[in-house]
């Protein structure tokens, strides 16, 4: 079977119709930038990194050429509730801030996450906040468009993003309802989509190495827009969908994987100077047909500032919890003194937390 009917069967080739009827539910160490980066480039595209099956097409593009620009990123935000949800324009790289806040009595086990969009004059957009609940049996965390209300109950509560009991699978919900909630509603009520499942793996080396990370969103339409997934059970959701290599309408990416650098003896990506500190919380998200083209990178730059670039078809709110989810994956918390002294050796890649 080619590439094209793979894409087909998978639904998120620009040359099929798609059905949108909602259901219910790097060779180099990261180094010092020269110089002050552009919040909202134009994605660089090696000339060897498209075909004419591309995986521009596996990310939902109508055509078999590079992304076109489709605008460029706003001054000034209007509906920043919009704004959010609304996958990158293709061909503009979305350049953020997220910011770890820690002060306060309770906040150094439940600190609060600030993402800002990144300006050329040096300004910041807010766009969102994130905190994990206090009372909850797994990871749960709540995301708002408000920096000062991070309640459920509040207007500005956008999404949330929770994790399984071992925190190693995680899935990113709009502010919809859940569905088993849902059913003694009205027949119109806005049930959750699910925007995003990410997984955490060992590798072959269990910790002795980079984790393995696989991130599944759902497909785009022929307008680039995201096809909504609402799952009415388990069986339904994004992960099961994965685990059952049920691909229809989903895209499925991955951590770029680090290459080890004899010199440095270390694993090592090239975030081009977005990224200064190592940290086992550094990665690149790709798609397997089109390694060179960042879907997301993110990165510390201090001590509880990281960046956060994403491309499309990637939206804010999906870009921001999977960056969550890199906090939280148990995966990445390890501290037995194996994996200390491997974190400290393997320093390009993943020392320090």
């Amino acid at each position: 079977m080619n590439l094209q009917d793979v894409l087909q069967k998978r639904g998120i080739s620009g040359s099929v119709n798609f059905d949108e009827e909602d259901a219910e539910e790097e060779k180099e160490e990261v180094r010092n930038p020269t110089g002050p980066p552009s919040p909202c480039s134009e994605v660089e595209r090696p000339g060897s990194a498209m075909s004419e099956k591309s995986a521009a097409q596996e990310l939902g593009a109508s055509s078999a050429v590079p992304p076109k620009t489709d605008a460029q990123m706003p001054g000034e935000i209007e509906n920043l509730e919009e704004f959010v949800l609304r996958p990158a324009p293709r061909g503009i790289t979305a350049k953020c801030r997220i910011t770890r806040d820690k002060k306060g009595i309770d906040r150094g086990l439940f600190p609060t996450y600030y993402m800002h969009l990144e300006q050329d004059d040096n300004r910041k957009i807010f766009l969102l906040a994130g905190r994990k609940r206090k009372k909850s049996k797994t990871s749960n965390y709540l995301i708002s468009i408000d920096p000062t209300d991070l309640s459920r109950e509040g207007e500005s509560f956008i999404g949330k993003l929770r994790s399984n009991l071992m925190g190693t699978k995680f899935t990113v919900y709009d502010h919809g309802i859940n569905p088993v909630k849902a059913q003694g509603l009205v027949e119109k009520a806005h049930t959750r989509q699910e925007l995003a499942a990410v997984c955490y793996e060992t590798n072959v080396l269990g910790f002795k190495g980079p984790r393995k990370m696989s991130v599944i969103i759902p497909g785009m339409n022929l307008n680039h827009q995201r096809i909504p997934i609402r799952p009415r059970n388990e069986l339904d959701s994004l992960l099961s969908k994965w685990q059952n290599k049920n691909l229809d309408n989903l895209i499925e990416l991955h951590n770029k994987a680090p290459v080890w650098n004899d010199d440095t003896q270390s694993y090592v990506l090239n975030f081009h100077g977005r990224v200064t500190q190592a940290s086992v919380k550094n990665f690149q998200i790709v798609h397997e047909n089109d390694p060179d083209y960042i879907v997301m990178q993110f990165g510390r730059v201090a001590e509880d500032v990281f960046t956060l670039d994403f491309n499309y078809p990637l939206c804010a709110l999906q870009a921001f919890a999977i960056g969550l989810s890199s906090f939280d994956s148990k995966l990445a918390c390890d501290t037995s003194p194996l994996f200390i002294f491997t974190a400290i050796r393997y320093h390009g890649y993943c020392s320090g937390m």
